[in-house]
């Protein structure tokens, strides 16, 4: 990000004449140097008289003919061509108003005004776009457009952290608001030096801005967010040797003793008891409900007296505990009411004090606010009516397939899409188009490339333009796109009805040949038999009146397809939060991929997308070695899932969205903070194995223990094991394990998780059960190494406290 980075780049302002139509009547600071007509179309859609506000969303450097050409930016190497990979995309947030004027030649004036930035969360911006078109009603002049420009521009990001992505995988996988509490604040601690990310990358407020730049970012996936990593990093180097210590360099710091047995609360308030100041300050304060007032009772009096052995607690620091419970003291009680998962920040304009909420775990393919459960709700199995022909890339379940999975092969295999909503609003049509994106992408975290192909709105003005973009997702409130037929999908919100274009197989032709490579190669798999049964396909009748097998699936309602959107659904109905619904999308997307790169495997002999696929391995005379890949519990249902994405998997490996894929794969396998192992096998090894040797799990604990000693490595653990997949649990099995190696190994493992505060957030959310074993052992552990370097003879009293099972001594009330 560019140092002059501003917030607002452009403030646009359209007006509809009748006489002349729309008309972009002012451009500020300078004019783009786009098409102008185009702009003031998008701005005014179609049947604007006929609504009171409507909102809508545009892209701009996002392609040839929309980007921009600012004469102030000429010479500052910024604009560069929008066409890699989209680095310098700026998104648009538009407002228009229709209001009643009797002196109006059509008895109303309808106005527009937009803001472009460069963050794609756009939606922050609408409470100020409200009383600033309000104010150019009243006084329409380029003053109105000088004074919004300035307000936004003075919003103050300064103490915005920006979040690595296991940190945003981590906030967004949970609703506790006090999650990475201390992340905002975290250029109020001393820098030690190293592994700080300091989150000075916006202009504060009240700065002079030099001139105007309306593109800030070189970067190739997102100018806002990776740039402001390059601006801390900068920031860093020059003026914070002096300053303070970040968060993740804080909750580094390691407690000096181990745990006691009286150091534990089973009210699932800390996982250490004592002095809990520290875990007040930082708002670890759990959100469970409190347990028995038995529990209680044992907890407090086993803790009555003693100093908090936790990471998080000042007591435990030394002279950075005392520094950081003098600054944390501070904004404890603040830090207490807003919910981490927003900086909160505010927006001055014409003396209204406009609160701003900044979402912090958003992905550069989540724009505006898209919403994965209205278009789950609006697709769902039981009111979409669904025409057309079958294709194999679309329909993977054959004709039961779910409408939302037809939507999302058509968004991975590139087909052309157009989301119809006649007599809709336009904000209801953009929606559609936005939650499409966040749909294929997984939210942003496994794919990319939708936002680039993506018209929230689109009009008749410039079709040849947007349609000669391969694999367009459009958003259209005219009819006559329907009749136009230059679409491969059309999913029109307003009568729910998912249509497939009868020319679809003309221009992707695709067959349902049986012939499928994955049952030609030799001892990959098993035989075809093990696919699917007979009554799993169509019998048609020959022209001789025979009856011959057709290669298409006929569908089996119990597909994992359709399993998984009825879970879905449920969850909807259930009123789960949005963010639930996006976390079971993501990892959908994620086991696509990973069965993609095992199909690549079977068909190509490697793949380039994943880790290669192997199985555990103990070799006398060898070291064992883990296994690797996609995990799937037995060979059928691996054979089943690769029969059944085998179309899919080859129409996806022929689009660009594929091709990013394989250049971000290759740069997470070399950045990734935890190296040299796969560690989602693993993971899922120990949620879905049957069986797995001793061997196998006393590696798996020791090389997770070994290599989880920085922040980054313990966020990259914790964002694999969401809250909603039970968290911590796979892992606490270990502590039951009946080789004594592996429970060493957990507890080990969990010793490093409860150095850093967020660890200590995930052990606090294991059950009773669960956290009393991980003490006890740990305890225990301490004991034999004091009683191998001492040779003092515990006291009876001492002794009296070791943990058992069988007495109450063994919570702390001895």
């Amino acid at each position: 990000m560019a140092q002059d980075a501003q917030h607002c780049s452009f403030v646009l302002v359209a007006d509809f004449d009748i006489d002349r139509g729309a008309q972009l009547t002012y451009q500020f600071p300078q004019p783009l140097g786009t098409d102008e007509g185009l702009l003031a179309n998008l701005m005014l859609p179609d049947g604007a008289e006929r609504q009171p506000i409507d909102w809508t969303v545009f892209f701009l450097n996002q392609t040839p003919f929309n980007t921009i050409k600012p004469v102030l930016a000429l010479d500052t190497g910024e604009d560069r061509d929008a066409g890699e990979d989209g680095a310098n995309m700026l998104y648009g947030i538009n407002l228009v108003r229709t209001k009643l004027d009797k002196t109006a030649r059509r008895g109303a004036v309808v106005k527009a005004m937009a803001i472009v930035t460069r963050y794609p969360f756009v939606q922050i911006f609408k409470p100020v776009l409200l009383l600033a078109l309000d104010d150019y009603f009243m006084n329409p002049s380029q003053d109105c457009l000088a004074r919004l420009f300035d307000a936004v521009n003075a919003m103050d990001f300064s103490k915005m952290p920006i979040l690595s992505r296991y940190e945003k995988l981590i906030m967004r996988n949970t609703e506790r608001q006090d999650v990475m509490v201390g992340r905002e604040d975290s250029s109020t601690y001393p820098d030690p030096g190293t592994a700080t990310q300091h989150t000075t990358g916006f202009p504060a407020a009240g700065t002079a801005r030099p001139g105007h730049r309306p593109t800030n970012s070189g970067d190739s996936r997102v100018s806002f967010e990776e740039g402001g990593l390059a601006r801390s990093k900068k920031d860093r180097d020059s003026g914070s040797r002096n300053g303070a210590e970040s968060y993740k360099s804080g909750s580094g710091m390691r407690s000096p003793t181990s745990p006691s047995e009286a150091s534990f609360s089973l009210d699932g308030s800390a996982v250490w008891v004592g002095d809990e100041s520290g875990l007040d300050q930082m708002g670890f304060v759990a959100t469970a409900s409190a347990a028995s007032a038995s529990s209680s009772s044992v907890s407090s009096t086993a803790g009555r007296g003693r100093r908090s052995t936790d990471a998080s607690s000042s007591s435990s620091h030394g002279a950075y505990g005392q520094t950081a419970m003098s600054l944390a003291g501070a904004g404890a009680a603040s830090a207490a009411l807003k919910d981490s998962h927003f900086h909160n920040t505010s927006i001055s304009y014409n003396e209204h004090l406009l609160p701003v909420k900044v979402p912090l775990s958003i992905f550069p393919e989540e724009v505006g606010e898209g919403s994965l459960t209205m278009l789950c709700t609006t697709f769902s199995p039981t009111i979409t009516t669904m025409t057309g022909p079958l294709h194999p890339h679309l329909h993977t379940n054959g004709a039961l397939t779910p409408p939302i999975i037809v939507l999302f092969n058509a968004l991975i295999t590139g087909k052309r899409i157009i989301f119809l909503g006649h007599h809709k609003l336009a904000e209801n049509v953009s929606n559609h188009v936005l939650a499409a994106c966040a749909l294929g992408s997984g939210c942003g975290v496994v794919l990319r490339g939708f936002i680039k192909r993506a018209f929230p709105y689109a009009t008749l003005i410039n079709r040849e333009e947007w349609e000669s973009i391969p694999g367009y997702i459009a958003g259209v409130t005219n009819p006559i796109f329907e009749t136009a037929g230059s679409w491969d999908l059309l999913c029109d919100i307003g009568t729910n009805r998912m249509v497939v274009s009868k020319d679809i197989h003309v221009h992707h032709p695709a067959s349902w040949s049986s012939s499928n490579p994955l049952m030609i190669r030799s001892g990959t798999l098993k035989a075809e038999s093990s696919v699917g049964s007979e009554e799993d396909v169509v019998r048609v009748q020959t022209k001789e009146g025979g009856s011959a097998q057709k290669p298409e699936l006929a569908g089996r309602p119990d597909s994992a397809d359709n399993i998984f959107v009825d879970d879905v659904l449920s969850a909807i109905a259930s009123h789960y939060s949005e963010s639930h619904v996006r976390a079971k999308f993501t990892e959908y997307v994620i086991r696509f991929v990973r069965i993609a790169a095992r199909y690549e495997e079977d068909v190509l002999g490697s793949t380039s997308i994943a880790w290669p696929t192997a199985a555990y391995t103990e070799r006398p005379g060898e070291k064992p070695r883990l296994g690797s890949g996609a995990y799937f519990t037995d060979e059928a249902t691996c054979a089943r899932d690769l029969a059944v994405n085998a179309s899919r998997i080859d129409a996806w490996r022929r689009t660009e969205c594929y091709r990013l894929f394989q250049a971000d794969w290759k740069q997470m396998l070399a950045t990734n903070p935890i190296q040299g192992f796969d560690l989602p096998h693993q993971l899922s090894r120990l949620r879905f194995a049957k069986s797995m040797s001793d061997g196998e799990a006393e590696l798996i604990f020791r090389t997770l223990a070994e290599n989880l000693h920085t922040y980054e490595q313990v966020t990259e653990l914790l964002a694999w094991l969401p809250p909603h997949l039970h968290g911590l649990q796979p892992l606490s099995f270990g502590l039951f394990h009946q080789h004594e190696s592996v429970r060493e190994n957990t507890v080990d493992l969990f010793n490093e998780l409860r150095a850093f505060p967020i660890g200590v957030q995930f052990l606090q959310a294991l059950n009773h059960f669960q956290r009393y074993a991980y003490v006890r052992q740990a305890h225990a552990k301490e004991q034999r190494i004091r009683d191998a370097h001492s040779l003092a003879i515990p006291s009876a009293t001492y002794m009296s406290r070791t943990p058992s099972n069988r007495s109450d001594s063994s919570l702390g009330a001895g």
